[in-house]
């Protein structure tokens, strides 16, 4: 009967090779019923066999433990944390730059519920603060190094903070076997405002210091308050320090008190007309090009109504307000630190800064020359030597510069002092023989150094001690030459000069850099096992 049914032994048989399976049950064994909830890995651990023993081993039928500031795994040793007396830009930097496994222990974390950080609002605030930061002209680097100082002190150790010119991102992954958390924010509006840029460094010096406790509600209301706070200076005082800037550097390149009057004059009515244009809405672009006319304008029509002045100086103390040296600086310095896609980004918005500066210049320049105005390029060249004169000017340049800033007063007199010592060292390695470029170098290399020792001393940003002490320094004789040959169909001797101007340009952001990092390279971090790590040499590859 069970032959006739089909149950026979011929018939429990495979009938081809196909049928051979690892998977098929042996002859006389019966296969095992599973449940949906059963485990049915390979991973499973065998009925009968014991639990491995709790420890720090484990076995590879072990539930993988899930990594946490508090429990962290000991496949490595983790280096001792870094004391809260050493800067916390100093202490985020070099830890951004291990990798995860090998970094120090955590700090401990700012106040906190029971159930653990809230993941979602630090990721929120860690975003609004780099906004702030990248806003202001910060680094790429010093961005990074804060958005990670925020994270870890609210006991998210294990997030990634990623900056470009106009994103940032975080990302956040609680466990080796967890779902990564991520958010970004997206930089739509900049401003130069470095009182704003130095409350924010001060908030995430609080949150980064284990004696100050601050809850994310406290953080959230200081960062509200930092974003409600109004400038330092109203706009009648800006407006003012424009035209002083174009005056003192008027007469750093050697205008006298005609010049100077009429060089401030000119970068006020470019200044009016730059906001005027704001206001409704023209890009930058083309603010730089109105703003750039009226300096060269008054210039020029000192020179057809043939009135014996320096009337290049005044052109020349115009360009002094516009060139944008503030974003060079924070373009070489990101390319410098290896972040280049926020380098190329920020050096494609200098070219078309200075572009838009070019043909503003270049249009007036042009239409004076249809109206008979013969300027002479040999004065631009003959700058007479008034030491004691161009000492000052180039400290009331740096005061203005300042203001145009929004610095905080107690930083003022202190950047003030910072560039007055850049120009002497300036003046006296020129005086010595020294060429133009390497002397620009080296000066802003000690304008880069003093800045940062003392954003070191006040655990603040090194760019209100830097940025408008590289002032007097900046290429404006040499662009304005550049200009003038360009217009008077000297295109070599025009291109030249702006080659050299852009090659001053460059000096200028790389020796503030280099002086930068000079004062990190002989300061150790105390309890550091080592200095910052620098990125690998790659020979090419």
């Amino acid at each position: 009967m069970a032959e006739a049914e089909g149950h026979g032994p011929e018939d429990r048989k495979p009938k081809s090779d196909e049928a051979r399976s690892a998977f098929t049950p042996p002859p006389g064994m019966e296969p095992e019923l599973l449940d949906a909830d059963q485990a049915t890995s390979e991973f499973a651990r065998p009925e009968g066999l014991a639990p491995p023993p709790a420890g720090p081993e484990g076995s590879g039928f072990s539930t993988p433990a899930t990594y946490s500031a508090q429990h962290a795994p000991p496949a490595h040793a983790p280096l001792p944390a870094f004391p809260a007396s050493s800067p916390w830009q100093d202490r985020m930097r070099m830890m951004l730059r291990m990798p995860v496994d090998v970094r120090p222990v955590p700090e401990p974390a700012q106040r906190q519920s029971e159930s653990g950080p809230a993941v979602g609002r630090v990721l929120d605030l860690t975003l609004r603060i780099g906004e702030l930061l990248l806003a202001g002209g910060e680094g790429a680097e010093d961005v990074e190094a804060a958005m990670f100082a925020v994270a870890r002190s609210y006991g998210l150790d294990r997030a990634e903070p990623t900056v470009t010119f106009t994103l940032l991102s975080i990302t956040h992954q609680p466990s080796l076997v967890g779902n990564p958390v991520s958010a970004s924010r997206t930089v739509r509006r900049r401003g130069t405002d470095y009182t704003r840029l130095a409350a924010v460094f001060r908030l995430v010096d609080d949150i980064s210091t284990p004696e100050v406790e601050i809850s994310l509600e406290e953080a959230y209301r200081r960062l509200a308050e930092i974003r409600r706070n109004r400038h330092p200076y109203p706009t009648w005082v800006l407006t003012a320090a424009a035209g002083l800037l174009a005056g003192a550097a008027s007469t750093l390149v050697g205008g006298g008190v005609t010049v100077f009057f009429c060089a401030a004059l000119g970068a006020v009515l470019g200044d009016r007309l730059a906001w005027y244009f704001a206001d409704r809405g023209l890009p930058e672009f083309y603010q730089f090009v109105v703003a750039a006319m009226p300096p060269a304008a008054i210039g020029v029509a000192l020179k057809v109504a043939e009135i014996d002045v320096r009337s290049s100086a005044v052109i020349t103390g115009g360009l002094f307000a516009l060139l944008p040296g503030r974003a060079l600086v924070a373009a070489v310095q990101d390319g410098l630190t290896g972040f280049y896609i926020t380098a190329s980004a920020r050096l494609l918005e200098v070219m078309y800064l200075f572009i838009g500066i070019i043909i503003g210049v270049l249009v007036v320049i042009y239409v004076g020359l249809q109206f008979g105005a013969s300027p002479n390029p040999d004065e631009v060249l003959q700058i007479p030597h008034r030491p004691l004169l161009q000492i000052l000017a180039s400290m009331v340049l740096v005061f203005t510069f300042a203001i145009l800033l929004q610095q905080e007063r107690s930083t003022v007199w202190i950047v003030t002092l910072n560039g007055g010592v850049a120009w002497v060292t300036f003046g006296a390695l020129r005086a010595a023989g020294l060429p133009p470029v390497p002397s620009t170098a080296i000066a802003a290399g000690l304008v880069g150094l003093f800045g940062q020792l003392f954003s070191r001393y006040r655990f603040a940003s090194a760019l209100p001690y830097v940025t408008a002490a590289i002032g007097p320094l900046l290429p404006g004789s040499a662009t304005y030459f550049g200009l003038l040959s360009i217009a008077e169909n000297r295109l070599d001797t025009g291109l030249a000069s702006l080659t050299n101007a852009a090659a001053i340009a460059l000096a200028i952001a790389i020796g503030v850099n280099l002086g930068s990092e000079s004062s990190r390279l002989f300061m150790r971090i105390p309890g550091a096992a080592k200095r910052r790590a620098a990125a690998k040499r790659t020979r090419g590859f």
